[in-house]
């Protein structure tokens, strides 16, 4: 039976991550005070005078999916902000709710349950992983305020390895999400005078997939923690369900100025990737974004991540350097970048500079 008890003394990230108690089981401990490896620097923290009320996300209504209207609000989003919302999109709001619930079914089960999922090593092809975020040199590392579990969603994936407690609404919401993420692309790449996604491109916009559960449980006092620091995320897109709490920010278009993406019931956020960034030769820019936490609710966020596959090649499209447009990134193989990313958790959009000439 592992222990559940933390003590003042206790290391805690072995408490957290080895037994896998989890930020969850530290604040079931009747957590008063925030352990010293959970407060973050000043310049990663989220303060309220950065908070923007005056810029908001753009929300966009596919139920007319093939107007060109709408598919011109999609490609000026991605140009303008990297991130939107969007609405009427087609997932059954059943299923959307479905696995909100499976995420806190799971994160409520006692860590000798978890700690069956958990792993030490981060790797892509990985079918079903528990993760947690340390960031810094070995003895400096401080806890970003989250437990995780990562769902491969690929043919080699098995996912009779998954918790039951997610097992199927994963598997549901993967079968609606997927023909959505592909239509969205497919969107994208006609801004961009790209032809369809054919077997040639699909490996190398959608060749693998993984759904991960982010679970922020409430903490005694958020002004010092963070969620997720500020990052972009390296694929092509992320399709991000978020639950009603509130706490996702996007960094403005005035500088160091966050807005907050307001909760919008049976909505999808959705994000530009570096690696389409890198592909669209910065004509679409992927979007730093951080998550602050609550003082009394869990927050839960379930985002699909839709990469490129480990043994593509990313770089400009041949569309996009045609009239003489320099290219500003160097092909790269994208299981090098993944590596560089996960081993050095750069901040910011400073992952980008992996990829420039």
């Amino acid at each position: 039976m592992l222990s559940s008890k933390f003590e003042p003394n206790d290391d805690i990230l072995d408490f957290v991550i080895k037994k896998a108690n989890g930020l969850k089981g530290l604040v079931d401990t009747s957590l008063e005070n925030i352990p010293n490896q959970c407060i973050q620097p000043k310049e990663q923290r989220l303060k309220k005078s950065q908070i923007d009320n005056q810029e908001s996300i753009p929300t966009i209504d596919l139920s007319n999916f093939d107007d060109t209207s709408v598919e011109k609000s999609i490609q000026e989003a991605a140009s303008k902000w990297g991130f939107f919302q969007i609405i009427n999109h087609g997932i059954p709001i059943e299923v959307l709710d479905d696995l909100k619930e499976a995420g806190h079914k799971f994160f409520e089960l006692p860590a000798e349950e978890k700690v069956k999922y958990n792993k030490e090593s981060y790797s892509a092809g990985e079918s079903v992983l528990m993760f947690w975020s340390a960031i810094g040199e070995k003895d400096e590392k401080v806890l970003e305020w989250r437990d995780g579990i990562r769902h491969g969603c690929n043919p080699q994936n098995d996912s009779n390895l998954w918790p039951p407690q997610t097992r199927n609404q994963v598997l549901e919401y993967q079968k609606w999400a997927t023909p959505l993420a592909k239509k969205l692309l497919e969107v994208l790449l006609k801004g961009l005078n790209v032809n369809e996604i054919d077997e040639s491109l699909e490996p190398l916009l959608m060749g693998t997939m993984a759904i991960n559960i982010n679970y922020y449980p409430p903490c005694p006092n958020p002004s010092i923690t963070i969620g997720f620091r500020r990052h972009c995320d390296m694929s092509c897109i992320t399709l991000l369900l978020q639950d009603d709490t509130g706490g996702l920010y996007v960094q403005g278009t005035k500088g160091d100025n966050w807005i907050h993406v307001n909760p919008i019931k049976g909505a999808l956020a959705v994000t530009i990737g570096n690696s389409l960034q890198i592909m669209s030769n910065d004509r679409y820019k992927s979007i730093e974004h951080c998550v602050a936490v609550d003082s009394s609710r869990a927050r839960i966020s379930l985002p699909l991540f839709v990469n490129p596959s480990p043994h593509s090649i990313i770089g400009p499209f041949p569309q996009m350097l045609k009239d003489g447009e320099k290219p500003v990134y160097k092909h790269i193989l994208f299981s090098d970048y993944w590596d560089h990313y996960f081993s050095k958790r750069p901040s910011g959009k400073a992952s980008l500079d992996f990829a420039k000439i």
